[in-house]
């Protein structure tokens, strides 16, 4: 690396670790493209500001539709992205957006295994969690040991597919439909979607039973 793209990458503070390599990577780019005059130092705080808006509940009003629209449904297992950018979501990058569905026999979990590669687009940042090496290997090698972790048993007869996301491939869960949620509206549907849930780790949550009676 030429010494005008290296990285100007502060010494950690004490208790602190040093950036990675993937992080040094990054920045030394980063700051390539602003020397280079490829992109404007004012066009990456600008997209980090949009991303800063992403949080799960978009992720979670998408699952939802999902449940009550077949279409759609049909639409965002074929070509997430296309059907997510159908609703007005910018990507602003060349990923590809895969999603998976839970059935009753197929259990889907995400990881990243070589550093944290994850849906920020529709979820906002990643758990600290997911980006430890602990899960990242343990997800790969032992996923019912770290899913029973999470508290989600899944039976012996069901399947756990593990998908390990990439620079250009994005994955997202679509958690099964809870019972007893058969009149649900949209918006409450999506308040039972957690972040967890479209990462694999748990199940989209039970609704409470003042709910249901509702």
């Amino acid at each position: 690396m030429s010494s005008h793209a290296r990285a100007h990458v502060p010494a950690p503070e004490a208790g602190e670790e040093m950036p990675s390599y993937y992080e040094i990577m990054e920045t030394s780019v980063r700051e390539l493209l602003v020397e280079k005059k490829i992109i404007g130092a004012g066009e990456i705080r600008q997209m980090l500001e949009v991303m800063d808006t992403r949080t799960p509940a978009l992720g979670a009003a998408i699952v939802a539709k999902a449940w009550v629209d077949p279409e759609f449904r049909e639409r965002l297992l074929a070509n997430g992205r296309a059907a997510c950018e159908s609703l007005g979501i910018d990507f602003f990058e060349g990923t590809e957006l895969i999603v998976l569905e839970n059935t009753d026999k197929v259990h889907n979990l995400i990881v990243c295994t070589l550093c944290s590669c994850y849906p920020r687009v529709i979820l906002g940042l990643p758990p600290d969690w997911y980006k430890l090496k602990p899960y990242r290997a343990r997800a790969v090698k032992e996923p019912r040991a770290v899913l029973a972790e999470f508290g989600t048993v899944i039976p012996d007869d069901v399947e756990i597919h593990v998908s390990d996301s990439t620079a250009m491939v994005r994955y997202l869960v679509l958690p099964q439909r809870p019972k007893g949620t058969e009149k649900f509206s949209e918006e409450q549907l999506a308040a039972l979607v957690t972040r967890d849930a479209m990462i694999g780790v748990v199940r989209a949550n039970a609704p409470e039973t003042k709910e249901m009676a509702r």
